[in-house]
């Protein structure tokens, strides 16, 4: 039963957090497709560059002023444009593939988590070295990922189906209508877009999110600044949470572009692969390009992080008798 705890104990608290977070991570796939044109091979004829040479007679300050604002608009103008434009449920468009991602993606990774953790946890000192920490967050990650990207790409395309022009919209209706006609129309293949972006960024932010967070908290338990409670787990959650954002952010836009992007069958994709769409989107719209998003990535990275050690740690509690 112990192993199998692991993964009932993480998979609540996962999709508890990604739940009570999902509006701002919808912000955050919003923001990270701020610039990228609209259409099957915008994506290579039409990114808006930082900095770029004018060819047509409206002044370049004119024109770069016009660009700018148009591809940087804050979390908060984001959120409040969404509610206007869409409504109040649009904020929660792609919740069903939330739950089912946090149920694969999630459940796998804390539970083979937990596991290589007491696996590997020196008996006599009750204590795991950091970097086995790291790498079990990187197996486990790169396990959660493969198994939950079906879910992952139906979530991205839900929640950024809102800023499409009305007939390009995909309207899915549900996580499963999503993952259906997918299937459907682009082929069984599609449901594993952007698959190795998935990993990778899975595997990092497991191994930040999590290897941080118990390491932080041996640290704080440690050095005496904080006894085991609430308030420790919320500092050490909230620093695990900012770590794994920082780490993460660059592989997420590019991961949020490669599985949002529109294949028209016959036509050119507008990205090849991950790495192609990383060289167009430095190219296009400049290094910090890759960091689009960050703050709405911090600002639900940091809450999902609490909600869900702190969740976790509540859990274990009700549990620790099974």
């Amino acid at each position: 039963m112990g192993g199998v705890k692991g993964f009932i104990e993480g998979g609540i608290a996962s999709i508890v957090a990604g739940c009570s977070t999902h509006p701002l991570d919808l912000i955050k796939v919003r923001m990270q497709l701020q610039g990228e044109a609209q259409g099957p091979n915008a994506a290579a004829q039409n990114l808006r560059p930082s900095l770029a040479f004018q060819t047509n007679s409206t002044p370049s300050s004119t024109v770069h002023l016009r660009q700018a604002t148009a591809a940087r608009i804050g979390p908060v103008a984001t959120g409040i444009r969404i509610f206007k434009t869409e409504g109040f449920r649009a904020l929660f468009s792609g919740v069903s593939a939330t739950v089912l991602r946090q149920t694969l993606y999630s459940t796998t990774r804390m539970g083979i988590y937990d596991i290589l953790k007491h696996k590997w946890t020196d008996k006599e000192t009750n204590t795991m070295p950091l970097a086995s920490k790291i790498l079990a967050g990187l197996i486990a990650g790169g396990i959660g990922a493969a198994v939950g990207n079906p879910a992952d790409v139906a979530m991205v395309r839900m929640q950024a189906d809102g800023r499409l022009p009305l007939s390009q919209r995909r309207n899915y209706t549900s996580v499963v209508d999503a993952l259906a006609r997918m299937t459907k129309q682009e082929g069984v293949t599609s449901l594993w877009r952007g698959s190795s972006m998935t990993v990778n960024r899975a595997m990092l932010v497991t191994a930040s999110q999590l290897a941080s967070y118990d390491q932080i908290k041996e640290t704080i338990l440690a050095k005496g600044w904080m006894k085991d409670g609430l308030c420790t787990h919320v500092v050490a959650s909230f620093s695990a949470g900012f770590v794994a954002a920082v780490v993460s952010n660059p592989v997420d836009v590019i991961k949020t572009r490669v599985m949002n992007m529109k294949v028209v069958p016959g036509q050119r994709p507008p990205y090849t692969g991950a790495l192609d769409c990383a060289m167009k989107t430095v190219k296009a719209e400049g290094p910090m390009a890759l960091y689009k998003g960050f703050i709405p990535t911090i600002s639900r990275q940091g809450p999902f992080t609490v909600v869900l050690f702190v969740t976790l740690e509540q859990v274990r509690k009700l549990l620790k008798n099974f």
